[in-house]
């Protein structure tokens, strides 16, 4: 018998900031200089001022169950800010931070969390894809419309996001599968926040890695701090980069964690202890980026104050606006499913509006 290594793979993993401010090197050009870095921060303020708004909304029953990116909030400014504008992004149910960047409104999400389709008709990023609220279904629509790019022969690439329960899917794997042999311009980030609901990243998969789930689509894999936007930002530059040139696909796995519950409708204490959470608060997104940049200067307290008084006007502007918009009729439901309506929903919608009517 004789064997002999036919293959031979590595996963790196790579980080700028530590988990307190400091650069462990030089950092990428768009970071040299800091004051570049601060819309970089303004993001994650905005970020999370919207996400506490969109939960104590909810909990005073003028909002639905709403999914927070506290704690993650680098993955999406950093991916969105790496974009250009004719890119395509593909988001999951917890990637406001990515949505606001590149420019949809906080009001247009409230209305989509308030059950308001209205607010997937974005004013901002046409092309840009709604919220998935299925686990990794969206990734095969990524794939999609990657292949449709590739034959328009179009210098542009598509960005879709994912949790790490996703890559246990098999729309996760077909779609990669596809996206590596045809070398589609797609770039796939995967948010590991650590929990698919209430189910610890380790239960998942006995991979190492799932940036290592890469290997077996041919295409690269790699590991990043998910909680540093200037890593974030760099690394998927370059995965876009390699998309935009004809070089397919690239998956990057974002290391962060989930500092709230899963949604609003999740008590996450029922499956993890205070301790644990309190822990990755050292490290978290915000402060990570707002040590480095007070340590050069390029940030101040009366900053800090500014930037958070408007974030918070802002919102409440927003939150005013969504509250006082009038609510669709009930016939809504049943509008832009199909050109012409099947006669089976027709007695629905009928139906539907007979009550309305009746509540009128």
């Amino acid at each position: 018998m004789s064997t002999s290594r036919v293959a031979e793979f590595d996963v790196v993993l790579t980080r700028y900031l530590d988990i307190d401010g400091a650069p462990l090197g030089p950092l990428p050009a768009f970071a040299a200089d800091a004051a570049d870095l601060v819309p970089l921060y303004r993001a994650l303020i905005r970020t999370r001022t919207f996400d506490a708004k969109a939960v104590a909304l909810q909990r005073t029953g003028r909002l639905g169950t709403f999914a927070s990116s506290l704690g993650q909030e680098a993955v999406g400014v950093g991916a969105a800010s790496a974009m250009a504008a004719d890119d395509v992004l593909v988001p999951s149910f917890r990637d406001q931070a990515a949505q606001l960047w590149r420019g949809v409104t906080p009001v247009e999400l409230l209305l989509y969390w308030g059950g308001d389709e209205r607010g997937s008709d974005f004013a901002g990023p046409r092309g840009d894809f709604p919220i998935s609220v299925p686990v990794a279904s969206h990734v095969p629509h990524a794939a999609g419309v990657a292949l449709a790019l590739k034959l328009r022969n179009e210098a542009r690439a598509v960005l879709c996001i994912i949790g790490d329960g996703a890559t246990s899917k098999g729309d996760f794997y077909e779609a990669l599968n596809i996206a590596g042999a045809w070398q589609l311009p797609l770039v796939v980030l995967v948010n590991n926040n650590q929990w698919a609901i209430s189910v610890r990243r380790e239960a998942q998969s006995a991979a190492q890695t799932l940036a290592q789930k890469a290997i077996a689509a041919g295409v690269p894999g790699e590991q990043v701090d998910g909680n540093d936007v200037i890593t974030v930002h760099d690394t998927v530059a370059n995965a876009i980069a390699r998309a935009r040139a004809g070089e397919g696909t690239s998956l990057i796995e974002a290391l962060t964690y989930r500092l709230s519950d899963h949604t609003t409708a999740d008590d996450a204490r029922r499956y993890r202890g205070d301790a644990e959470v309190s822990l990755h608060w050292h490290g978290e997104p915000v402060a990570r980026l707002r040590q480095y940049l007070v340590g050069q200067g390029a940030w101040s307290r009366d900053d800090e104050e500014h930037a958070l008084a408007d974030a918070a006007d802002e919102m409440e502007r927003a939150t005013e606006a969504y509250l006082a918009m009038a609510p669709q009729p009930v016939s809504a439901m049943f509008d832009h499913l199909f050109a012409t309506l099947p006669v089976s929903l027709r007695s629905e919608r009928d139906e539907a509006m007979g009550g309305e009517a009746g509540h009128a």
